[in-house]
């Protein structure tokens, strides 16, 4: 995809300095340091385990340092998912017979494209954001993962909130036409199936008869339009395309949708942090900032289902069993997969260790906003969808499962 440079006016420029939705200071503005500053990220700890000699990466001939990787920073196989549009660094590697495979946790994704000469890796630092790294897939004695920050120059935009963060792109059908450019649009939680997954391949079943996913990017002019047939399905992918090297023959639906959910709220809960190093203290803008957190962290305006949901890979029930729970056995990572993504409208994320670094000023707000939703309190439109069972159920998993809640929630 080309990077176009756009000139503004100083009234145009003030005008985005005006944003609300978004970061909009220095990324290395005195309360942030996100270049210099110290890291605390899983990848900064694994290069300090490698340097004392207190671990190592195996390297694998087919895929390097793969699954030496995966194993380091326990990032399930299952969570595999293979992007086939060219969407990345590594572009011209990237094609429907080679797509790039990604693997995630909670903190941290791995980019892996079949020949190349790096593996890509995204951290989350829990107040520096995502920091990206890069491992030379060459045999050594002694390798280490290198900071990347030229990856901002995609991975730091309005897309991401003005913060360096993570987005699932779905890219729409092009010409073959030499003169034509990819387009698309990032996509989470609250975008309908139909329009998601385009340069994706999707095994599983989608809750819907179309999504973009499984066909090609790049179409006879004649072909070009907005998909109206069934999308092709696929269970796995290894008749679509040779899967030597790749871990598993699977892009797994629910993996996808899990990916797409948790890249925006780490990018949300990031961007609280430095609005409020930056300030202070409350201000009308951190409240704002408040508020977008906690609707998308209850899945205010999720996109619903209309269908049953399957995955292929195990993702499901390997996310599914990793809690923490309730005494009563519930888990805010309980799988929905008929009419929600989730079975109680509450992120997992809440227990990242990002949420966790939130300032406790701003930490303090969240929960009250959590509490006035949840509670009951405030009973306007956008919250009409959450009912008094799931407003109960997420009340009692966060008690049973928190213990930072303020004194309001018990």
């Amino acid at each position: 995809m080309a990077l176009l440079a756009l000139a503004v006016s100083g009234a145009a420029a003030a005008a985005l300095a005006q944003r609300r939705d978004a970061f909009v200071e220095s990324r290395d503005h005195p309360a942030v340091m996100y270049s210099k500053g110290a890291t605390h990220d899983p990848v900064a700890a694994l290069n300090a385990q490698l340097e004392r000699g207190a671990t190592r990466l195996a390297f694998d001939a087919t895929n390097g340092y793969l699954a030496a990787t995966l194993e380091a920073f326990k990032v399930p196989r299952q969570s595999q998912s293979l992007v086939f549009s060219h969407t990345s660094a590594q572009a011209e590697r990237i094609s429907p017979q080679n797509p790039r495979a990604v693997y995630f946790n909670d903190t941290v994704a791995v980019g892996w494209v079949r020949g190349a000469d790096v593996l890509e890796v995204a951290a989350e630092d829990p107040a520096q954001g995502v920091i990206f790294y890069t491992l030379d897939q060459k045999a050594t004695t002694a390798p280490r993962f290198k900071r990347q920050d030229g990856c901002l120059q995609c991975h730091l935009s309005w897309d991401t909130l003005g913060v360096p963060g993570l987005m699932v792109l779905t890219t729409f059908q092009m010409t073959d036409d030499p003169n034509a450019y990819a387009s698309g649009f990032t996509v989470d939680h609250r975008s309908p199936l139909e329009d998601r997954w385009g340069g994706w391949y999707v095994t599983g079943t989608g809750g819907t008869r179309r999504h973009r996913g499984n066909v090609p990017v790049v179409v006879k002019a004649s072909q070009l339009r907005k998909p109206t047939d069934p999308t092709p399905h696929l269970d796995v992918v290894d008749k679509t395309f040779d899967t030597r090297g790749y871990l598993t023959p699977y892009s797994d639906i629910v993996a996808l949708m899990v990916l797409e959910h948790q890249t925006h709220m780490t990018n949300l809960i990031t961007r609280l942090g430095w609005e409020t190093r930056v300030a202070g203290r409350l201000t009308p803008r951190v409240q704002e900032a408040v508020g977008d957190l906690v609707d998308y962290l209850l899945f205010v305006d999720e996109a619903p289902l209309t269908g049953r949901l399957q995955g292929t890979s195990g993702f499901a029930e390997y996310f599914s069993a990793l809690g923490p729970r309730d005494s009563s056995g519930r888990s805010l990572r309980q799988l929905d997969l008929t009419n929600r993504l989730m079975r109680y409208p509450c992120s997992y994320m809440i227990y990242s260790p990002a949420f966790e670094a939130l300032p406790a000023v701003v930490k303090d707000a969240v929960y009250k906003r959590l509490w006035e939703i949840l509670s009951g309190s405030d009973t306007s439109k956008p919250y009409m969808r959450l009912t008094a069972a799931d407003r109960r159920a997420v009340l009692e998993i966060l008690r049973g499962t928190k213990t930072d809640l303020p004194p309001s929630f018990r």
